[in-house]
């Protein structure tokens, strides 16, 4: 029976149905305990009451749960509700392809990005083993950060031997069912071995994407008939004809790529997904794992190649310019850290810089004494030196002219010549974590990290003035992360009010302290011009570089006009942004290069026996911290990071299924999961870039969190529970390197004591299973 509006599924209201199918129904809800949309996609209670249809519905969810990628809808949650089964997926707002194809081709730059994109997310799934079986295009969705691939998971849960759908993947194609012949439009994309009863593999796929590939450039499908028997008989035997016969302007490597993917031989496919996005890749012009700032038709004037800066995870893109008439193959080659100055993940170490020449690489990495020091990375070197002078730098940036270098360190601005030397300071600043922008004008912008002001000295030094502040009439309580225009008197920012729930960019004017929108949603920017603009002479044309749901975008910018000139285009997927600072790890150079970071890698969790021996893995890959058992070890709870904003929630899962629930989504960084005794509550660390951590307690019954500390000297640390549930130990930070225990007594207010104080660092404590 159709659930009706108001109705809840556990935590989940229903809003409005989405569409049913004869093996499932999907319904718009809300998350009451996260305020979100969701999508719930729901077992019948027909199929509930079998125990083999809620172990496939179980099994489905494990596998969809293993992908995380910006191109695939992600599985938030798993539940049962009164003996309803049900799935909590991403809401996607936009329109399905088979709507868009409803009214004729695509164009081609849409084509090739769309086929991109999937590509790379049955790339993603085919690494996990997760065959999808089913790509058609109902089960793609067009969204403004690309498209979106419903329903994995289908090879991996589904007997071989068993006739039925999917059970999440019918309410897909819910408004096929009841037309009379809705199962040609599967059948249409099978691969002939699925006709043929034999197993599928990643080229089941691959056949299925060259189908939709077809339909996309052509508007009409790679394989038709009059009846189901006909349409097996041409997808067995005969051969569609030529996109370019259909469409006289398709490129012909294109028809070569497509052709490939429809071959009836699976060995005559290409053989991975990785294969099909690298060839579309060369038919945009672009050279594989990249994509282009521009539009072809005004002339490719940005290529694109990977630095990588491995260990942490840091990498480098290089745009090469080339002149219209000569075509340069991109270069890609590691950086590796410096010799025992590794990496590390702290916020300060994100910070890296591009010369305006592209010639070299400002960073920031540890020295042999553990200090945060710049380095530089000639382009043409195979080693980075270190600056001395340069300890506890931090945000380095340059000059317009490439000679120098400047960075915060120890409340000061300063400044270094990239060829050595004696740093020179500027000015005092205010606050950790300042970012700045050196303008033509011999002029630096400033501005604490979630500050609420942006500033302005002289590069020779001086006294700041205040050219900005945040605009109280929307809220805005931090405004940071200025980058200059060409005019050196416009600049970007990043903005942050109560109302957003992401940072957006605005354009400021540091003569007026006026400013205007312009970019929602996203990470700091960045503006670079085309390279042809560049050797040709300043006109203005380039692009707005910013990260967005974790992929790095180029919008057309008129620099002069001081427009957005075009729509967004895709250059990089997976590069970390950081929500709350609306950091985003690029940085741009005036000839073509380009540095970023890769969003955080994953990692799986496993059990392990107590001679050290795998015993399996639960959930699927993520970026986990914080693993802690329930006291009746039928549960576990762990802090879960997101690769697209660098914040980190707690979810818990039963042992059982290790499906991972959303348990807090609050405004800051959740850590350190303590159980209670009776394992109903959860205490934890909750802090943000503009606050150190304190002590929450939440209950797994809902609500919402209350805080239980007041603020301290420095960050507070959740560590144990009593086993008479009065008291919990903490840690507390009281000075750089140096932490305090500290006890909270529930019994009494809250009332909090200092159990041990040292010159050292004391950390980790436990109670005695006693609690004395």
């Amino acid at each position: 029976m159709a659930l009706t509006p108001g109705s809840r599924l556990g935590p989940y209201e229903i809003l409005a149905p989405l569409g049913a199918g004869g093996m499932g129904e999907v319904y718009k809800a809300r998350d009451t305990r996260l305020d979100r949309t969701v999508a719930v996609k729901v077992l019948p209670l027909h199929l509930s009451s079998s125990e083999e249809m809620r172990q496939r519905f179980e099994r489905e969810a494990k596998a969809i749960s293993q992908l995380s990628h910006p191109h695939i809808c992600a599985l938030y949650d798993v539940g049962s509700h009164e003996g309803t089964e049900y799935l909590v997926m991403e809401y996607l707002e936009g329109e399905t392809l088979s709507d868009r194809l409803a009214k004729g081709a695509l164009a081609l730059e849409q084509t090739l990005r769309f086929g991109i994109e999937i590509a790379d997310a049955l790339d993603k799934a085919h690494r996990q083993g997760i065959v999808h079986r089913d790509l058609k295009p109902g089960n793609v969705m067009l969204t403004k950060s690309g498209v979106k691939l419903l329903d994995f998971g289908l090879a991996k849960v589904l007997d071989p031997k068993g006739p039925l759908e999917s059970l999440t993947s019918a309410p897909t194609v819910a408004k096929d069912v009841t037309r009379e012949g809705a199962i040609l439009g599967t059948l249409s994309y099978m691969a002939p071995e699925q006709l043929e009863g034999k197993k599928a593999d990643p080229r089941t796929d691959i056949f299925a994407l060259g189908a939709v590939l077809y339909e996309m450039a052509t508007g009409r499908k790679a394989f038709s008939g009059s009846s189901q028997a006909s349409l097996i008989s041409s997808i067995l035997t005969s051969e569609p004809a030529a996109i370019s016969a259909v469409q006289p302007m398709t490129p012909p490597a294109l028809d070569r790529v497509v052709k490939t993917c429809l071959a009836k031989d699976s060995d005559d496919r290409w053989q991975s997904a990785r294969d099909v996005a690298l060839q579309l890749r060369d038919v945009s012009g672009v050279e594989a794992g990249m994509y282009s700032a521009r539009p072809r038709k005004v002339g490719a004037s940005i290529l694109i190649g990977v630095l990588i800066l491995a260990l942490a995870g840091l990498s480098a893109l290089v745009f090469l310019s080339r002149r219209p008439s000569v075509e340069r193959e991109p270069v890609s080659f590691s950086v590796p850290p410096p010799t025992g100055a590794p990496f590390e993940s702290s916020l300060v170490q994100t910070f890296f810089s591009v010369s305006p020449d592209g010639r070299s690489l400002a960073f920031v990495a540890r020295n042999a004494s553990g200090q945060d020091v710049l380095w530089l990375r000639p382009m043409r070197a195979l080693s980075a030196r270190s600056l001395p002078g340069t300890e506890g730098a931090a945000a380095p940036f340059w000059s317009p002219d490439s000679r120098w270098i400047g960075f915060f360190a120890n409340g000061k601005l300063e400044k270094i010549e990239a060829a050595g030397g004696t740093p020179l300071t500027i000015c005092d600043v205010a606050g950790p974590l300042q970012a700045g922008t050196w303008g033509s004008r011999g002029e630096i912008l400033f501005a604490q990290l979630l500050d609420t002001a942006v500033h302005r000295v002289s590069a020779s030094g001086g006294s700041p003035v205040t050219v900005l502040k945040a605009d109280p009439q929307r809220q805005e309580w931090s405004v940071c992360w200025p980058s200059f225009l060409p005019d050196s008197r416009h600049f970007l920012f990043v903005g942050r009010s109560f109302g957003a729930k992401q940072t957006y960019v605005r354009l400021g004017d540091s003569k007026t302290g006026k400013s205007s929108a312009l970019l929602s949603d996203c990470s700091r920017a960045e503006y670079a011009p085309a390279i042809r603009e560049t050797q040709a002479g300043s006109s203005g044309a380039g692009f707005l570089l910013f990260v967005r749901e974790s992929n790095l975008l180029a919008e057309p910018f008129d620099a002069v006009g001081l427009r957005v000139t075009g729509e967004p285009r895709a250059v990089v997927p997976e590069v970390w942004q950081h929500a709350f600072t609306g950091v985003g790890g690029f940085s741009a150079s005036k000839s073509g290069f380009l540095a970023y970071r890769s969003a955080e890698g994953s990692a799986q969790l496993a059990w392990l026996d107590r001679q050290g021996h795998a015993l399996g893995s639960v959930a699927g890959p993520g970026i986990y911290s914080n693993v802690r058992l329930s006291p009746d070890g039928l549960r576990f709870a762990v802090s879960v990071g997101d690769p697209r904003t660098g914040t980190h929630s707690l979810s818990v899962a039963d042992v059982a299924s290790g499906i991972l629930t959303s348990f807090t989504l609050g405004a800051g960084d959740d850590w350190q999961p303590v159980w209670s005794p009776d394992g109903r509550k959860l205490v934890f660390s909750r802090g943000s870039i503009r606050a150190p951590p304190r002590l929450y307690e939440a209950s797994l019954d809902g609500g919402e969190p209350r805080e239980l500390t007041a603020a301290g000297r420095g960050g507070q640390w959740a560590q144990d529970w009593s086993s008479d549930a009065r008291f919990i130990c903490y840690s507390e930070s009281v000075a750089e390197g140096r932490r305090d225990i500290r006890i909270l007594d529930l019994a009494r207010q809250g009332s909090t004591t200092s159990f041990l104080a040292t010159p050292f660092d004391a950390m980790e404590p436990q109670f005695s299973p006693d609690g004395r």
